[in-house]
């Protein structure tokens, strides 16, 4: 058979077409798993949760929270409900969110250090259980507040006492989950020997992880300082790296140096 003949370039065709069958197989894998996805994906689901937490601390609860009058907060609770619980299974959703969070950002950032991306997972993971276990303080002000039979055995100013008393018991519960956001000063590591991420993004991440911790130890050991400017402070900086994440991405070069442990 000669080599020019049709019969041998038909022969030769089928393994061409499965090579370019196999490239472009390959090519859509890389562009399902790239890091510039993955970074916007990061900074979407982050903004979700940012979105809903400030519908509930900024617009649902304190329409109905009066600082210092239980009885207009019982009587406002009672009288939206269903709002309420609305704030309740919006704060639920968000802590799923918080669950899936880490893990896009390990995928992104576990070539830096697989080490440290997954004490940065563990650490993110255990403020999840916490903050669920604080909603119990909202389900106890429902139910306080919910007229209920056996509450007959409590007079108001006691019921209204108890209302006042679990919703200050989870505010509280929030500090004791931002003791554990030293997960953002690993994150900001993660960021600053990345090489494919400003190096300021991750120096204002770890110094906001420090501010959480800080504002955390401060809360339990002064109730009465306000260190409101440490928790603004740690939020920009996580702010300003989602925004970065979703705006520009990151580049497309491999880390400057890579760590195994």
């Amino acid at each position: 058979m000669r080599a020019g003949s049709p019969s041998s370039l038909r022969w030769c065709q089928p393994p061409i077409k499965t090579c370019d069958t196999k490239r472009k197989t390959m090519t859509s894998k890389e562009s399902i798993n790239s890091p510039q996805k993955t970074a916007r994906f990061a900074a979407i689901v982050f903004l979700i949760i940012f979105f809903l937490g400030m519908s509930t601390e900024l617009f649902i609860l304190p329409s109905m929270i009066v600082p210092e009058d239980a009885a207009a907060t019982v009587r406002n609770i009672a009288a939206s409900e269903s709002l309420f619980r609305v704030s309740i299974v919006i704060d639920l959703i968000r802590q799923v969110l918080l669950m899936l969070l880490p893990l896009i950002l390990y995928k992104l950032l576990k070539p830096v250090n697989k080490t440290i991306a997954s004490l940065m997972v563990i650490f993110y993971l255990v403020c999840v259980p916490a903050s669920m276990i604080n909603e119990l303080n909202h389900f106890a002000v429902l139910l306080l507040s919910s007229g209920a039979g056996y509450l007959t055995a409590f007079k108001a100013d006691q019921l209204n006492t108890l209302v006042m008393f679990f919703l200050d018991l989870r505010v509280s519960g929030t500090f004791i989950t931002q003791f554990f956001s030293f997960w953002v000063l690993l994150l900001g590591y993660l960021v600053f020997r990345s090489g494919f991420l400003p190096r300021i993004l991750g120096i204002l991440l770890m110094l906001g992880g420090l501010c959480y911790t800080g504002l955390a130890v401060l809360f339990f050991l002064f109730p009465s300082f306000d260190a409101t400017a440490f928790g603004l402070f740690a939020f920009i900086g996580e702010l300003l790296f989602y925004l970065w994440l979703l705006i520009k991405g990151v580049k497309d070069q491999k880390p400057a140096s890579i760590e195994v442990g």
